[in-house]
């Protein structure tokens, strides 16, 4: 009897030591908090949460991601910025594109007018092209990691009144990211308003607006655009947009918290992120699918930017590219990167014709 009571008690403690080092390996895995830029309840939010959901397991309990909608602990882009450097978040999930004012050179590391207009050419200047390498280079001076580019969609236009041609722009005040983009709408005689996301539909609703960039149909019908505004503007056929087609978010956390994990749990971010940024575009994709049959029950008429409007587009562009490239050394290698797939025959973007007169200083 004594000898059960003593297996008995033995296997009391090994199953109380295994809880124990179950709650102490539980409590153990490295939290990251985490916005992002979406805002909650949208297609982007719900499948970023999946997926930030989805790490601890994936990394065999090392790391957690807790994430969090917009605004929710940074109430704006540049407290978003700061808070990520500060390490009051350990990372954020933005539109590259908004820190144009913070680094020129991320004007060049999203889509922007006339520029690089498929995802795959995004993704062979990062992973193929060393832009990845000098993303992380300029990044690190900010006391941040850019882990990697997330595809998101390409942006589109939404207004109350057709248009059909860049021509049609003039005179109209219209709602855009700021930065390059807005620069080069001005050559067409647009008057450009900054918004964040949320404030896009009170805008046009009040009519304090004419029309707004964002992202793209998804999105867009479940903020509410169709309620607002009547005209969708896509792109030539197979182009959604001239002005940003490829429009990136990225992962981008805080150094100090990168560096406390192992090498090997930094390549399986890294990884995650790459994987991530496939799926996330497709989720989008589909729902655009959807959402364009919703947006046309609901009377909103389509047009059609020409393919004569890009190449204008692109030629107003131009001079604005060099002119954002020459802010910085930073912004003139990573616009390098650009021109030399350009020019280069697989895209044919641009001759030395297009460029002429133009150089980097």
């Amino acid at each position: 009897m004594s000898q059960s009571i003593g297996l008995k008690g033995l296997a009391v403690g090994v199953i109380a030591g295994a809880t124990l080092t179950l709650s102490a390996a539980v409590s153990a895995a490295t939290t990251w908090k985490i916005q992002s830029s979406w805002d909650a309840g949208t297609i982007g939010y719900t499948t970023f949460k999946d997926w930030c959901d989805s790490m601890e397991g994936k990394t065999g309990g090392e790391l957690a991601f807790e994430c969090f909608p917009a605004k929710a602990v940074a109430a704006d882009n540049n407290g978003l910025f700061d808070a990520v450097r500060n390490g009051v978040l350990q990372g954020m999930n933005p539109f590259t594109l908004y820190w144009s004012g913070k680094i020129p050179a991320s004007v060049f590391l999203s889509s922007y007018p006339g520029g690089p207009d498929q995802p795959h050419q995004w993704d062979t200047m990062f992973y193929s092209m060393g832009l990845l390498e000098k993303t992380r280079e300029i990044y690190e001076r900010f006391g941040l990691v850019y882990v990697g580019p997330i595809h998101h969609d390409a942006n589109i236009i939404h207004s109350k009144t057709p248009v059909n041609s860049i021509e049609d722009f003039k005179g109209m005040k219209l709602r855009l990211p700021g930065g390059m983009v807005a620069e080069v709408f001005q050559e067409f005689g647009v008057s450009t308003v900054s918004l964040p996301g949320s404030d896009i539909f009170p805008a046009l609703e009040k009519g304090t607006i004419d029309a707004a960039d964002y992202v793209g149909p998804a999105v867009n019908w479940e903020l509410g655009f169709s309620q607002v505004t009547d005209y969708i503007l896509f792109g030539p056929p197979g182009t959604m947009s001239i002005y940003q087609p490829v429009d990136l978010m990225d992962l981008t956390v805080n150094a100090r918290a990168w560096k406390r994990i192992s090498p090997e749990l930094q390549a399986l971010v890294t990884d995650e992120v790459r994987t991530y940024s496939q799926k996330h575009y497709q989720v989008i994709q589909k729902r655009n699918l959807e959402a364009m049959k919703k947006f046309e029950e609901a009377g909103d008429i389509v047009s059609r930017l020409s393919q004569d409007d890009v190449d204008a587009f692109r030629k107003a562009a131009i001079p604005v590219w060099y002119r954002w490239a020459n802010k910085d050394k930073n912004a003139q290698e990573v616009f390098q990167i650009h021109l030399d797939y350009m020019t280069n025959p697989i895209a044919g973007y641009l001759t030395a014709d297009d460029i002429k007169g133009y150089s980097l200083k």
